[in-house]
């Protein structure tokens, strides 16, 4: 009788006298052993970012505790440098110290959540499959039980449940950080570049579109540093492309203010545009009589009776948040479904 070596599909050794061509370690099936090779190849990339956010994740809880008890010694909580909050009168100096002391920290903080996603995508989604297809090594498995698709799933899905899993946790921590210390007395707003890219759902989101586009790159592109380089400038592109979207994503607040009155939205407002209404209600930009050689003849004369300001309030923090998510979360299901759909176009 003939005994016959096949490589199991976990790419562990051949097993004689298996019909099925595939060696199943104890205690797992053909999954499993496809889920532990994953697992086994990115152990450094999943350590190393696991790694980063349990040390972005203390130094958030660290820095939320000194600025905190700051905070309350000397009783600046939502004080800011120009308040018109009678109890902060006199807490300028204070907050000045605050911001010199504990400002660049908390930018550090957020800088590395917005930087955090565009690196998963360049040192884990775009080597994922790339250095796999350029290698050659994915013939490996694919000779195997494994099909093309179930082995692209596997591919993505454990590292994107790592990076949902980790970049949850660290959004978390720093959300946590933020309300201690954000607003007012650290002059770091919610509508900021950083802070919005920072908090919530935003980092998340962000994190699996990169893993997303890095995979798919990997797919057509077939080469490691190619991918990485067209994967950041697809992040670039989206994030930079969003921001200039954000204001619009939901309608904005209108206030309008008469001639003698302050013309002046609280500091966590986000201004969106501003200029002057005329006496039919009727809105003009500030810029309608800049070219005029008289100012006030030119406003006499489109009968302007105040200024009026567009913005987002802070109650619009969180909706535009998850309206972005959406955008980003439904872009990355685009993704991923034409990776599997090239994945089976090329590989059956």
């Amino acid at each position: 009788m003939t005994t016959t070596a096949h490589l199991g599909a976990n790419g562990t050794g051949p097993v004689a006298g298996d019909p099925g061509g595939v060696r199943e370690p104890a205690g797992r099936g053909r999954l499993g052993g496809l889920v532990w090779l994953v697992l086994r190849q990115h152990r450094l990339s999943f350590g190393m970012l696991l790694a980063a956010v349990a040390v972005g994740a203390v130094w958030c809880a660290v820095l939320r505790g000194r600025a905190a008890a700051f905070i309350d010694a000397h009783h600046i909580d939502g004080c800011s440098m120009i308040s018109l909050v009678a109890r902060c009168d006199g807490t300028q100096k204070a907050v000045i110290e605050f911001r010199n002391t504990y400002g660049p920290a908390l930018q550090l903080a957020e800088a590395g959540l917005l930087l955090l996603p565009v690196l998963i995508g360049l040192f884990l989604g775009a080597p994922l499959i790339a250095r796999e297809l350029e290698a050659g090594t994915h013939k490996l498995v694919l000779t195997q039980s494994v099909g093309p698709l179930r082995w692209l799933a596997a591919k993505t899905a454990l590292p994107a449940l790592v990076v949902l899993t980790a970049m949850t946790a660290l959004s978390a921590v720093f959300a946590w950080l933020w309300q201690a210390v954000g607003d007012e007395v650290s002059g770091s707003y919610w509508y900021s570049t950083l802070d919005f890219a920072a908090l919530g759902p935003v980092p998340v989101v962000y994190s699996l579109l990169a893993l997303a586009v890095g995979v798919l790159a990997g797919l057509l592109l077939r080469r490691t540093v190619l991918t990485m380089g067209v994967t950041l400038g697809a992040m670039v592109l989206v994030q930079v492309g969003l921001k200039q979207l954000r204001p619009y994503l939901m309608p904005t607040e209108s206030t309008e203010f008469r001639p003698k009155e302050s013309a002046q939205l609280p500091d966590n407002a986000w201004l969106v545009g501003q200029g002057y209404y005329t006496r039919s209600g009727a809105h003009l930009p500030e810029a309608v009589c800049d070219s005029a050689g008289d100012y006030e003849s030119c406003l006499r004369g489109h009968h302007v009776v105040g200024q009026y300001m567009d913005h987002h309030p802070a109650s619009h923090h969180w909706p535009l948040a998850w309206i972005e998510s959406g955008i980003v979360l439904a872009l990355t299901a685009v993704l991923t479904v034409i990776a599997f759909r090239v994945m089976r176009r090329r590989h059956g």
